[in-house]
């Protein structure tokens, strides 16, 4: 039987519910964070919208003592960790992350362990136990950065372990010009953005600019696509979900001129769309995958929200030992970004 919080909202109860999450929040002093991938209704009620680093850094820089964290949950274990003096809440425990779950605290060890003396790289969406077991966090927009920064300082042949995203690792080959050591792990959701839904939306709008998410399973082949002449790189854009909202503020700008209008295919998961069509409502943003849907993000819903805040639930909260080791690394990347 469904309970209160799963059962379906009707549309004319969103508005009521919004109120009530924003009334709740007032009364206990907390501040909503929500990922650019959550539903519409949840983005409208935060008090910040981004990517899992961006607002796992909000948290630290919020004087509220109660963050409420819209995402998964290794989003908000990064909250935990950053702001430990802090009550950080889900308000799904089940929220998780295939791509966060590919690779484990004891994998990572024993990938180590074949590698001594090399260094890690991973991905910021990874448990807090692995972040503890890494050098370096990264994220999609700064991972090439970070790499070449630690090619910079321990040497061109520096051996790195890059996880756990397959397609992300790929992408930092191929931009660096040398071979990593790349974990075979990936986010379900862009592994499914394939080359050929690129082909089939690329020729519905043949004139529309490309974001596209360094973990779609679709990127290296669109710089092949690049490479090779196939698409004008002009309106090729490997983005984060940072990266993307950039170039739509920059589109409703008018940076560009007459591109300030048009067309741009989105290769993420399709709850970027919203937040992209609120900052630059002029521009046709699609889909390279109507499918491209995560259905972990999507757990979060109104009623969920507002039983977290009704009801204290629920906690995470990461253990000090390993907080103090999985922080280094993140302020590595920071002090680095």
């Amino acid at each position: 039987m469904l309970g209160a919080s799963d059962a379906p909202l009707m549309l004319e109860n969103i508005p009521a519910l919004q109120d009530e999450v924003r009334s709740l929040a007032r009364e206990r002093g907390a501040v909503i964070l929500a990922h650019n991938y959550q539903l519409p209704e949840i983005q409208d009620v935060a008090d910040y919208v981004g990517d899992s680093l961006g607002l796992s850094q909000q948290a630290a820089a919020a004087d509220a003592q109660l963050i409420v964290f819209c995402g998964v949950h290794f989003m908000a274990e990064t909250a935990s960790i950053l702001c430990p003096e802090k009550r950080v809440l889900i308000p799904d425990l089940d929220a998780g992350c295939t791509l966060a779950d590919s690779i484990t605290a004891s994998q990572l060890r024993d990938w180590k362990a074949r590698h001594p003396g090399a260094i890690v790289v991973m991905y910021v969406n990874t448990t807090a136990e692995v972040k503890a077991h890494t050098d370096y966090c990264c994220t999609s927009a700064n991972a090439v950065q970070v790499v070449r920064h630690i090619l910079r300082e321990h040497g061109e042949q520096a051996e790195i372990l890059f996880g756990p995203d397959m397609f992300l690792g790929a992408y930092v080959e191929k931009t660096v010009g040398r071979p990593l050591h790349v974990w075979d792990g990936e986010c379900h959701v862009h592994a499914g953005i394939k080359p050929r839904d690129i082909a089939a939306v690329r020729a519905a709008h043949p004139g529309a600019d490309f974001l596209i998410h360094p973990e779609c399973g679709c990127s290296t082949s669109v710089l092949e696509y690049v490479a090779a002449g196939d698409i004008d790189a002009e309106g090729v854009h490997m983005l984060s979900t940072g990266g993307m909202l950039a170039y739509a503020r920059e589109r409703a700008a008018g940076a560009g001129g007459a591109r300030g209008a048009g067309a741009a295919i989105v290769a993420t998961e399709t709850g970027m769309l919203h937040p992209l069509r609120q900052l630059a409502p002029e521009v046709e943003f699609i889909a390279a995958n109507e499918a491209a849907h995560c259905r972990f993000m999507k757990l979060i819903t109104l009623a969920k929200l507002r039983d977290s805040l009704l009801m204290d639930v629920h906690e995470v909260k990461v253990p000090a030992g390993i907080a103090r080791r999985a922080r280094v690394p993140i302020e590595r990347m920071v002090a680095i970004s």
